[in-house]
């Protein structure tokens, strides 16, 4: 089972040493999970930590947002460190009108399959009690197998640690609120798998009642400042184009990192289907920006939220451009790529050209043509990488490995026509008739089967839009008529496509 975080990071990131307070034993007849890192990742004297999280609050400056709250994102690290930047996203909770609080987190201290929603009936802290909806919680265990009621990663306790991610959240949610009944929830593993049965649960049960999804995580651990950053611009680029199917696929391949990638995915996933159509980023900073901080390996943080806009289109689809002079670089790459490849072995060493849009992960296709016929097509469907080496590495691996196609020859170079096909994010379908022939790709998803088309297939073909979604099914190895069961995903993207008869 994959986990996205090193075990050993509390300690690093805290800076003192920990002592927990490991007693949760029943009060009477209640189950109640005692405070385990007041005094280490927050101070444990009530009127201490209340004024630390006002000061926190009276540093923000930022407009509330306009319609309803439905989720945000809040790192976990101890408050001298990521406590500025939770802030920004509570300081949004003052301004709506709030009854429970669902908070997922994840687990640092032990693995198990799926979620753990906690069986007790309350969490405590420095500043109080807070009770837990233990109705609403065993709605949520009786509705897929992956959730289940239990006190796996709760009050588990592993070289004397309990865990802190989803603890460090409830101070600040007191002191903004006040009032308000909790539903806590740890994931013991954060595969899409546990996301969709965990996102799809919550907004089938929340509904209309006023409650508001938070998802602990913090972001890179351990990289120099400068790297840090690139880093963490990756995962808070997917947050704000709402791309959680690929926020989570690089997350749980580690080629993205944020420990808490799960709770994100599936607080995106819940919020998309109770009405949220828009995503911000309120704060990003790293441990590296506190006073005295060590800038030689720090731990990203970043506040977000997810709502409901009152205008109602917030996340609409944006068509993504690039200018003539960046596409004539994306393609004298992939010609300079393809030549070199085939010619020498080799590997071209390319650049972004100094375009800022070159250098952001896209994930994209290379198509090659000789005499108006393909001759081979090979992409990423997930932004992994850089566009600009996105397409040269594309570029080779059509040229030399679709399996379709012998390798191309040095006598057929100067014949070969490329065309670029870069993907936007991915966005679900929630009804078929969205699905423009023409305009959209679609990638389908069953479990461990997943197929996409281009959009540009479905136009050349001449399909209508069923045919195109059976195709698809056809391409993820699924039976036709797998896009209409329930446990199908379907996503939609447009490409921009250029290239073609350029030379």
């Amino acid at each position: 089972m994959k986990k996205w975080v090193v075990l050993s990071s509390i300690i690093i990131i805290v800076g003192v040493a920990m002592v927990f307070s490991i007693n949760h034993t029943p009060m009477g007849e209640e189950k109640i999970r005692r405070s385990a890192v007041a005094g280490a990742f927050y101070p444990a004297d009530a009127e201490r930590l209340s004024s630390m999280i006002a000061q926190y609050m009276e540093q923000v400056h930022a407009a509330p947002v306009t319609g309803r709250l439905i989720g945000l994102v809040a790192p976990h690290a101890g408050y001298i460190y990521s406590g500025h930047v939770a802030a920004y996203a509570y300081h949004q909770l003052s301004h709506q009108s709030v009854e429970r609080v669902v908070v997922i987190s994840p687990s640092h201290i032990i693995a198990f399959d799926g979620a753990a929603v906690y069986d007790g009936d309350a969490y405590q802290t420095p500043l109080g009690l807070i009770p837990v909806d233990k109705e609403f919680c065993r709605k949520i265990a009786d509705r897929n197998p992956l959730l289940h009621l239990s006190g796996d990663g709760h009050e588990t306790v592993r070289s004397g640690r309990m865990e802190h991610a989803l603890e460090v959240q409830l101070p600040f949610l007191q002191r903004v609120l006040g009032k308000f009944t909790l539903v806590p929830i740890v994931m013991g593993d954060q595969s899409y798998e546990t996301c969709r049965a965990l996102g799809n649960t919550l907004a089938d049960l929340i509904g209309d009642h006023p409650t508001v999804i938070v998802a602990s995580s913090d972001l890179s651990h351990f990289h120099p400042y400068d790297d840090a950053v690139k880093r963490d611009k990756k995962v808070t680029t997917a947050i704000v184009e709402w791309d959680y199917f690929n926020l989570c696929r690089n997350l749980q391949g580690r080629i993205w990192e944020a420990c808490g990638g799960g709770p994100i995915t599936a607080t995106m996933i819940a919020a998309e289907k109770l009405g949220a159509d828009r995503s911000e980023l309120l704060k990003y900073a790293n441990s590296g920006d506190v006073p005295a901080g060590d800038r030689s390996q720090v731990v990203g943080y970043t506040a977000a939220v997810f709502y409901k806009s009152k205008a109602g289109h917030g996340n609409e689809e944006k068509e993504f451009e690039l200018s003539e002079e960046e596409r004539a670089h994306l393609l004298k790459i992939v010609r300079q790529a393809v030549q070199n490849a085939v010619n020498d072995g080799e590997v071209v060493e390319c650049s972004d050209g100094g375009y800022k849009a070159l250098s952001v992960d896209r994930a994209a296709f290379v198509t090659l043509e000789k005499s108006g016929n393909l001759r081979g097509c090979i992409g990423y469907t997930s932004p992994l990488k850089p566009l600009f080496e996105t397409v040269r590495d594309a570029a080779i691996s059509a040229a030399l490995n679709d399996p379709r196609f012998p390798a191309v020859s040095k006598d057929e170079l100067a014949s070969l026509t490329y065309e670029i096909s870069v993907l936007s994010p991915f966005r679900r379908v929630n009804h078929t008739d969205q699905i423009e022939i023409g305009k959209h790709g679609l990638l389908v998803k069953q479990g461990r089967y997943e197929g996409l088309l281009l959009p540009q297939v479905a136009a050349d073909y001449q399909w209508d839009r069923k045919t195109f979604l059976e195709q698809t099914c056809r391409k993820a190895g699924l039976p036709l008529e797998a896009w209409k069961q329930k446990d199908t995903d379907i996503f939609m993207f447009t490409a921009l496509v250029f290239g073609g008869d350029e030379r």
